[in-house]
């Protein structure tokens, strides 16, 4: 039984559950909240140093940051492969993970997702000037996200942990209204954004509040 500690809101949380749906690997998903009072209990600090979420343990065996807990995954549990063969098309998998988590996780699920979704169903205002500030950028990923896509039915024509790691942000940018002003011209990733959304592991990972 793998244990998957953390909270069914996180993004990052998302993409490690979508990816062992996807593997049919039985798992646990222990409760880790980061926003907690006091933050991360003591416990979860001695498996995670840096007090982010998610962390797996297997065994003996623990691991955290979430694209390692992906590969990990992938090459360990028998299931359809999450990892293409071929060097060019592993490398452009991994072109979508970088640029996941090193552009559009920052702008589009805090700086827009967030501002405009989250904290108005909270009652709080909008950051109207973060949201602003955020939209060239956000551009410049859906337009980088949908060159690089395929034509279907997965961002690389298989589904591959790019699909489980941007499934979560996409799907929570699509709920700001610039983020559907926003992917409106990009067909490609639409489609695939309609298409994931219907897929079990993404439905039977839905979370129960906003995310982060």
């Amino acid at each position: 039984m793998i244990d998957l500690y953390g909270a069914d809101y996180s993004v990052y949380v998302r993409s490690a559950r979508m990816a062992l749906t996807e593997k049919g690997v039985a798992y646990r998903l222990v409760p880790v909240d980061v926003f907690a009072p006091g933050g991360p209990p003591a416990d979860y600090l001695r498996l995670q140093p840096f007090g982010k979420i998610p962390a797996l343990k297997h065994g003996d065996f623990s691991l955290y940051e979430t694209a390692a807990i992906l590969r990990y995954v992938d090459e360990t549990f028998d299931g359809s492969a999450l990892q293409p063969d071929s060097p060019q098309a592993r490398a452009r998998m991994n072109q979508f993970l970088a640029i996941l988590d090193n552009h559009a996780y920052r702008t589009l699920v805090w700086d827009i997702y967030v501002e405009r979704v989250s904290k108005t169903q909270n009652g709080a205002p909008a950051d109207e000037v973060k949201i602003a500030s955020a939209l060239g950028l956000a551009r410049t990923i859906v337009e980088a996200l949908e060159t690089l896509a395929s034509d279907g039915p997965f961002l690389l024509g298989d589904l591959t942990l790019a699909d489980c790691h941007a499934a979560p942000m996409l799907a929570l940018f699509e709920q700001a209204e610039e983020g559907r002003l926003l992917l409106r011209p990009a067909p490609k990733l639409s489609a695939w954004l309609a298409a994931i959304k219907e897929r079990p592991s993404f439905r039977e990972t839905e979370p129960q509040r906003g995310a982060g």
